[in-house]
């Protein structure tokens, strides 16, 4: 597999939008540092903004085979680094009861009997790989600290074979929905790409490019109306892939414009919570302010 470098900022940007994600000028800068400097991407932001997207298309954009980690409460070792097939190996020495544990125990730790998780595919693989630690908030301070010393050396010492140093080091991208603070340590190691909510124009260039089929009139409505429900306070904001997914649906329904009872009769799409249903229901429902009148917000309690 031959490895398609990046030559600058403009050369991300025009790959990653011909691997179908949009960017801008600092995801350009910062992936294209990334891969010149060799460290790994912090990328940082609410749920549903393309954190997990961005390094998808990296891994096209860079011709590199993705490698995976979705990190959860509880992940350890075994899950992320490797573990003993412990069936295998039991089968094996089996097999050769005649033979002595010291004859025994080289072969049955080998490489055959080792089934490596993500962190140690990416590091072992001899071809360009983007490794992806998805949700890396999600995991304990120990876990955190088994991160920083692979990423710091791209080494990881398995104690009954040796140390394995990558010959190759993957692109690495780190994401984080802030749910808590990571540490600085592991900051310190990273560049650092924070990704909130696209802008107006941004957001309707995606559902462009993602959803060609919508007409840009329709298209301008449902992306303002989604960022309308973004102001609100609400336990789960309508993500960029929920846009999407409305834009698809009002396709398939065959609207070609929207109104309180489309909006109504498709607003689950959108909002997954019953409470920011009723919410997103009450202000599509209210009457647009009056041109030049202002706002006045609630009086404290």
């Amino acid at each position: 597999m031959t490895e398609a470098v990046f030559t600058g900022p403009a050369d991300v940007a025009a790959r990653l939008e011909a691997a179908g994600y949009l960017s801008d000028p600092a995801i350009a800068t910062i992936t294209y540092l990334a891969e010149r400097l060799g460290k790994p991407v912090l990328v940082e932001g609410p749920a549903g903004v393309g954190k997990t997207e961005l390094a998808k298309a990296v891994a096209t954009a860079r011709g590199a085979q993705l490698l995976r980690l979705q990190c959860y409460e509880g992940v350890d070792e075994a899950k992320a680094l490797y573990e003993w097939n412990y069936s295998k190996q039991l089968l094996r020495i089996q097999a050769d009861r005649e033979r002595t544990w010291d004859q025994t125990h080289d072969d049955i730790f080998g490489r055959d009997y080792l089934l490596e998780r993500p962190l140690l595919r990416a590091i072992t693989s001899d071809v360009p790989t983007v490794l992806l630690i998805d949700e890396v908030d999600k995991v304990d301070f120990e876990f955190e600290a088994l991160l920083l010393e692979v990423l710091s050396d791209f080494q990881v010492t398995i104690p009954e074979m040796a140390t394995v140093v990558a010959t190759r080091r993957p692109f690495v991208v780190l994401t984080s929905n802030n749910t808590r603070e990571l540490s600085e340590a592991l900051k310190r190691r990273c560049l650092y790409l924070y990704l909130d909510y696209p802008d107006l124009e941004r957001e309707k260039a995606i559902v462009a490019a993602r959803v060609p089929e919508v007409p840009a009139q329709l298209a301008d409505a449902l992306v303002r109306v989604v960022r309308s429900l973004r102001s609100l306070e609400l336990k789960k904001s309508p993500s960029i892939a929920e846009t999407l997914d409305w834009a698809r649906t009002l396709l398939e329904l065959g609207y070609d414009s929207i109104d309180e009872g489309v909006a109504a009769s498709t607003i689950t799409v959108l909002l997954k919570h019953r409470t920011d249903v009723e919410k997103g229901l009450a202000h599509l429902a209210a009457p647009a302010p009056a041109p030049g009148s202002r706002s006045v917000p609630p009086p404290r309690r």
